[in-house]
């Protein structure tokens, strides 16, 4: 048989174009598994058909980057006549002084009340005034003990002997008079205040301009942890301090409380008269959902 012998080297020419194609074939194999590996990457779980985006997979969710909202403002005016709607046996006054800039704010029925033993803040400060003037001591004895154990008394436990005591001992005409130094009228004999008049004596009171400093602080411990805690205090959050003196007589409940929050700090009144027991869950209920309205509005809790 006949031997062909080696066969002739194919042209240079056809070599390289061999060559160019077979490098084109690579570059659009790579151009197909790049357009696959991308197009699952940015799809998630390819086989599932989630195909989100690159960029929203990133992205953080609403929920995350949404920093919380802040609390709704109160609208006060509107929440303080929905409860005097609510409550047509009622009488309900409330008054609001801010100690800041003494701005006063008042709801509902605002004329005077029977105070009760709201007023015997007044009778105190009336008493430290005197001290402080020299024309009465602390030390002096009235009735069984001397002055300042029923100051403390007429405060804290409320005590009707100690607060008659004391009005005695500085005389009614002498409280009237100083009642109107402070831009109050108030009669003894018919314990009558305004709710805003209430508001001012203890904005007063707070910002030190009826007493000296030791008295002032003296006066405000009295009107802590009192022997009755179930008004105001009962319905604040933790975070506020409470300084009160509450007033219960013949119908009337009323409650008058600064209510501080760090530098924040206002009087707040709440006078309220009604046909039910004092100590009726309708009336506290009523006095606690003031209390919630005022507190979320001033301090926005």
């Amino acid at each position: 048989m006949t031997n062909p012998g080696p066969r002739p080297a194919a042209p240079k020419h056809r070599r390289n174009l061999v060559l160019v194609w077979a490098a084109a074939a690579l570059v659009l194999a790579a151009v197909v598994v790049l357009g696959v590996s991308r197009t699952v990457t940015s799809g998630g779980d390819f086989l599932t058909g989630d195909y989100a985006t690159v960029s929203d997979k990133l992205a953080p969710s609403p929920s995350a980057t949404a920093t919380a909202a802040p609390a709704p403002a109160v609208d006060l005016p509107a929440e303080i006549q929905r409860i005097i709607i609510e409550h047509p046996d009622h009488r309900i006054g409330v008054a609001v002084v801010d100690t800041r800039d003494g701005q006063l704010q008042s709801y509902g029925d605002v004329a005077p009340y029977t105070a009760a033993s709201t007023a015997k803040v007044l009778t105190a400060a009336a008493y430290y005034h005197l001290v402080e003037t020299g024309d009465k001591s602390l030390d002096a004895p009235l009735g069984s003990f001397n002055a300042a154990f029923q100051l403390k008394a007429m405060i804290n436990t409320s005590s009707d002997d100690s607060w008659l005591l004391l009005m005695q001992d500085i005389g009614y005409p002498n409280l009237t008079a100083y009642a109107a130094t402070l831009g109050i009228t108030y009669d003894p004999e018919q314990n009558l205040l305004a709710p805003p008049d209430m508001a001012r004596l203890l904005a007063q009171l707070a910002t030190g301009k009826l007493l000296n400093a030791d008295h002032t602080a003296e006066l405000l411990g009295y009107m802590q942890h009192t022997n009755d805690e179930d008004l105001i205090p009962a319905a604040v959050d933790p975070s506020i301090t409470v300084h009160h003196k509450y007033g219960v007589v013949q119908g009337y409940v009323h409650d008058a409380a600064l209510l501080s929050v760090g530098d924040r700090s206002y009087a707040v009144v709440i006078y309220t008269w009604g046909p039910d027991d004092a100590d009726s869950a309708n009336r506290l209920d009523l006095i606690h959902d003031l209390t919630h309205q005022l507190t979320g509005a001033l301090f926005r809790q």
